[in-house]
């Protein structure tokens, strides 16, 4: 069972460590870079050897965080996950570490509790808060450049601070982050203004395949590799996207299927109101946030659809008063 720990006690034993490698979760989100990127910067600040690895590549976007961490070698000896709910969240790079995670930090309440010890805070908005607690606790002064990847994680897992998860002290910690340095007109700009022309591309195409249930109370779209390779597409093109389905009006969830490899169909839920899609895709092995969360299904793409449009039905019974 994994030791619960307070941020200041991580905060301790981070101070008596090194040679730490910290693990993102696969498909990066600005929420994991922020968070791996931010406190390897305060480790680094502090004397210490450490890195950043993840099992996909990191689009260039995120430069203005990747850019300002010193690469260092040395053989790692402690092992830390932030913002990762599950193991297999890692990656299969990294599966020869999914027993050996020594610290994670976390905000999702489906998490598995994989790790010696951690902290988990579900009411944590973004996992960056809960990073920025502990670089606070460890002595570190947050510099222009931890600011950045901290706020970056906090406007990304927030969509711009317009989802439920939103708290005061979301918006109290961003305006800290400002009061450091972080550059935050450019940093939204930049993850919801900015698109390349592949990402308009698969955007159009993921619209195209926007099917109905339910009395439209339900809205689903699937990006398959074929799309992928049509519009040149890379892994951040699709970042954001699950979002586009829980838009239309009227729709109370809203599911993204993105074919991976091997017959794997990435499944992403997003929900209006109380609407639990952590719970329908804990049903699949996934798990994440009430209103958002994700799972996997292996098979074809009409048996990935059809599974997960049932449970979402199933889902919509338990909750007649949203509708």
């Amino acid at each position: 069972m994994m030791k619960i720990l307070t941020p200041e006690e991580i905060a301790d034993i981070l101070r008596q460590k090194d040679n730490i490698q910290i693990f993102m979760h696969r498909s990066p989100d600005g929420d994991t870079i922020g968070c791996a990127y931010a406190l390897c910067m305060a480790l680094q600040r502090l004397g210490k050897n450490a890195r950043a690895v993840c099992s996909d590549e990191i689009h260039k976007k995120y430069s203005y965080i990747t850019d300002k961490v010193k690469k260092q070698d040395f053989t790692p000896g402690f092992f830390i996950s932030v913002d990762i709910a599950s193991t297999q969240l890692l990656g299969e790079q990294y599966k020869d570490y999914y027993d050996k995670i020594d610290l994670l930090i976390d905000h999702h309440g489906s998490n598995t509790g994989f790790a010696k010890c951690g902290c988990v805070d579900s009411t944590s908005a973004a996992c960056t808060e809960i990073v920025a607690e502990v670089i606070r606790k460890m002595g570190v002064s947050i510099d222009r450049d931890i600011a950045n990847a901290i706020f970056t994680g906090i406007c990304t897992d927030t969509g711009c601070f317009k989802y439920s998860n939103v708290t005061a002290k979301t918006h109290i910690d961003a305006a800290d982050m400002i009061s450091c340095g972080a550059d935050c007109a450019y940093i939204c700009r930049l993850m919801f203004d900015t698109k390349s022309k592949s990402r308009i591309d698969i955007e159009r195409m993921a619209l195209e395949s926007l099917e109905f249930y339910e009395d439209n109370k339900i809205a689903l779209i699937c990006i398959t590799k074929q799309m992928i390779d049509a519009s040149g597409a890379d892994e951040s093109d699709t970042e954001g996207i699950a979002a586009l389905p829980r838009q239309v009006e009227g729709a109370l969830i809203g599911i993204t299927i993105r074919e991976k490899e091997n017959g794997e169909f990435k499944i992403s839920a997003r929900s209006a109101g109380d609407i639990n899609v952590s719970k329908m895709c804990s049903l699949f092995g996934g798990g994440g946030h009430i209103a958002a969360a994700g799972c996997s299904i292996h098979g074809t793409a009409d048996y990935a659809k059809e599974q997960i449009v049932s449970a979402a039905v199933a889902t919509l019974k338990e909750y007649p008063e949203e509708q």
